[in-house]
This record gives structure tokens, sequence and C-alpha cells, in this order.
């Protein structure tokens, strides 16, 4: 399930400010910026659906993901990944193992620091309307500037709280990722073990180091 993994860090790391005539949704992509910024911690708990018509996949999963600063901590589909900043474990649950790499920050799509909560000037953004659509949720269309592995994304967020409630991926490969956040919790204590992947907790790990 790699593919969720990828997906919702790519999808993550759009909530940006943009270089766009529409004001609306630059001031709005700000305000949720600055707000999540103000939180000491972030726990999400997220539904999960991978379409691809002509592939005929389907795939609906859970998850949750932890936010603080830089570190974070996901699971879904039978895996953990876990980073400190610095370093990420990647923890497959089905054959014990734990996969660890050094953080690469030239990769936009994985780099925590961005998480929610870079802005940046690669996408334009625009309020879309949809008649049938929640009228507390607003939605904002983001297409990048230059050649990425997606076409656009759709974010809904919470007029009210400011917060992202779903978000909508399309890929060049044909796939639509649907995430839909569940409950959003903030400034729950964590410390730094939180982010850290200890083997002592998983008798028998094979831990595979690839830095």
């Amino acid at each position: 399930m790699k593919n969720i993994f990828a997906a919702t860090f790519m999808i993550l790391t759009l909530v940006g400010f943009s270089q766009t005539k529409d004001q609306k949704a630059s001031a709005l992509l700000e305000e949720v910026s600055n707000k999540t910024k103000a939180y000491k911690s972030i726990k999400v708990d997220f539904s999960y659906t991978m379409v691809n018509a002509k592939a005929r996949i389907n795939e609906e999963k859970t998850g949750t993901l932890w936010l603080s600063g830089d570190k974070y901590r996901m699971t879904a589909a039978g895996q953990t990944v876990i980073c400190d900043g610095k370093t990420i474990w990647t923890y497959l649950k089905e054959s014990n193992e734990v996969q660890v790499n050094s953080l690469d920050n030239k990769d936009d799509a994985l780099t925590p620091s961005k998480l929610l909560t870079s802005y940046n000037s690669n996408y334009k953004s625009k309020i879309i309307k949809d008649k049938n659509a929640d009228p507390a949720i607003e939605s904002v269309e983001l297409i990048p500037n230059t050649s990425k592995n997606f076409n656009k994304a759709i974010l809904g967020i919470d007029k009210a709280k400011k917060q992202i409630k779903s978000f909508i991926l399309f890929d060049k490969s044909g796939n639509t990722f649907t995430y839909k956040i569940k409950t959003f919790v903030t400034d729950s204590p964590v410390t730094n073990a939180d982010f850290t992947f200890d083997a002592a907790k998983f008798p028998g790990v094979e831990v595979i180091d690839m830095r």
C-alpha cells in the first residue's frame, strides 16, 4: 500500500500560498496555514479511497497521522511510517521488518516541515463552486505551474474552523485519490519517543538500514 503514503504526503504538501489572481483562495489558504502552524501537535484520522477505472482498482482504507513540527507518524494499510525530522522508519507489519532511510529534503512530497503548513508559489489556486457541496465547506482547486506527477488537487476547507476536511488528488496515471478527514485533534501531548522507532517493542524485527 505504498501509494497511500506517497499520495498522502503529496497532497499535504500541496496546501500552499500560490501565485494566482484568485485572492480569495490565496487568503483562505494562508489562514489555514497560519492556524495550523500555531498548533503544537495535530492528530488526523482519515479515510482513503484510490480509484482507477481503467485498471479496475477501487481500494478503501483508513489511517492515522500525527504531526509535530518536522516530525510525524502515520499508520495505514499495515504500514507505519515514522520520522523524527532526520530519519524515516517504514515498518511493514506483515513481514515484521523496518526500512531505515535518511530524510531527503529535496523530495518535495516527503518533507515533513511542509506537511499542512508550507506555502509556496508552485501552484495556481482558485475557489470552485459545487451546488451539491456542503455550504460550510469551501472547495479550492490547485493546479501545478510546473510539471508534476499529478494534474490537479481539490481541497475541501471548513470555512469556520479553517481546517482541511477533504482532498482529492488526480495523478497522471489515471488514479484518483480521495481523503476525508474524520477527526482533527490539536495540541495533544507528544514526546520525542512518539516519533522514533523502538526495535525493542517489535520482537524479531528485521532492520534494513538503507542509509
